[in-house]
C-alpha cells in the first residue's frame, strides 16, 4: 500500500465493493481530537449520546482486562480514566459494528462474536507483553477483518471461499492469495481501503493491508517498523488464540499460524511453553 491509487484504481480493487461512509460521531470525536486542547467533557458528552457505544464501552472498561480496583459508571470517569485518545480508539472500533452490521445475514454472527474476542484478547496480550499502544491493539483486533462483512455482501458464496483460502494457507500460499485468485480481491485490501476512509491511524491501515503476510514481515530483519510489527504480532496471537481458523476457516489446524508460530514467538520474546501460559491464562479470563 505504498503508493496511493487514483479513485478509479481502488474501485477497481476493490471490484463494485462499496465502503460504508465514516461514522458522524467518529468525525465529531476526531474533529475534537485534532484540537490544540482537546475537551474530555465534550468527548464524553458526544459519546453519552448513544446508549450503545456508551454500554459497549462500559463494558470494556468494567472488564478483568483492565483490571480496575472500582467499577466505572460513568462516560465521563471512563475519558477521564482512559484518555482522550484511547475512549476514541476504541469508539473508533466499536462503531464499526453498527455501520456493517446485516441482521439478515446470520453467517455475520460468528464473525462479530470472533472479532469481539480477537480485539479483547489483542487488548489482554498488549498488556501482559507491554507494549504501551493498548487501546490500538483493541482498536487493531475489532478492525482487522472489516473487509469480510463487506466481501460476503458483495459475494454470497465468499465464506466458501474463505474457507478454502484458510484450508490452503501455508508457507507459500497466504489467505489472501486464495481470494485473488478467485475474486480479484481480498478482506484485507478491502479492509485497508475502509480504514482508510474512516481516518484510522496511518500505521493501523498498514497493519490491516498486510495481516495475512506476517511471515514475509516478521522474516525481515529491518527494524524500521517496530510499531507495526508489535502491533502485527499480537494479532496474529490473538487470531491464534481465539481460534480464528475454526470460526472464519472451518479448519481444524491453523495452517497459517503453523508457518509463522517460530517467527512471531521470536520477536515479542516468548517460548512456546510461555505462550501457552498466557494463552491459558487467557481463557481463564474468560476471552471466548
Amino acid at each position: 500500500m505504498a503508493q496511493e491509487l487514483t479513485s478509479e484504481q481502488i474501485q477497481q480493487v476493490l471490484q463494485g465493493i462499496s465502503v460504508p461512509p465514516q461514522p458522524q460521531i467518529m468525525v465529531d470525536l476526531q474533529m475534537e481530537q485534532f484540537m490544540p486542547n482537546p475537551d474530555l467533557k465534550v468527548i464524553a458528552k458526544l459519546i453519552s449520546q448513544d446508549p450503545g457505544l456508551s454500554g459497549a464501552l462500559l463494558k470494556i472498561v468494567n472488564s478483568p482486562y483492565f483490571g480496575l480496583a472500582n467499577k466505572v459508571s460513568s462516560i465521563q470517569r471512563a475519558v477521564n480514566l482512559l484518555g482522550s485518545r484511547s475512549v476514541i480508539n476504541m469508539i473508533n472500533a466499536l462503531s464499526i459494528k453498527g455501520e456493517m452490521s446485516d441482521d439478515t445475514i446470520v453467517t455475520l454472527n460468528r464473525f462479530w462474536d470472533s472479532a469481539q474476542d480477537v480485539a479483547m484478547t489483542c487488548l489482554t496480550l498488549a498488556k501482559r507483553i507491554g507494549c504501551e499502544a493498548v487501546d490500538e491493539a483493541y482498536t487493531l483486533g475489532l478492525f482487522h477483518n472489516c473487509g469480510i462483512p463487506l466481501m460476503l455482501k458483495r459475494f454470497p458464496d465468499y465464506m466458501t471461499v474463505l474457507e478454502e483460502a484458510y484450508y490452503g494457507a501455508n508457507a507459500e500460499r497466504r489467505v489472501v492469495d486464495t481470494e485473488n485468485r478467485l475474486l480479484n480481491t481480498n478482506h484485507a485490501v478491502v479492509g485497508y481501503y475502509t480504514a482508510k476512509s474512516w481516518n484510522l491511524p496511518k500505521h493501523l491501515c498498514e497493519i490491516i493491508a498486510s495481516h495475512h503476510n506476517a511471515l514475509a514481515i516478521f522474516s525481515e530483519d529491518s527494524s524500521r517498523d517496530v510499531p507495526l510489527k508489535n502491533l502485527l504480532a499480537i494479532l496474529k496471537m490473538a487470531e491464534h488464540i481465539c481460534g480464528c481458523y475454526r470460526v472464519l476457516g472451518n479448519q481444524d489446524r491453523d495452517h497459517e499460524w503453523d508457518s509463522i508460530e517460530q517467527l512471531v514467538l521470536e520477536y515479542v520474546g516468548l517460548s512456546e511453553y510461555d505462550f501457552k501460559t498466557l494463552r491459558d491464562t487467557i481463557h481463564d479470563l474468560g476471552a471466548y
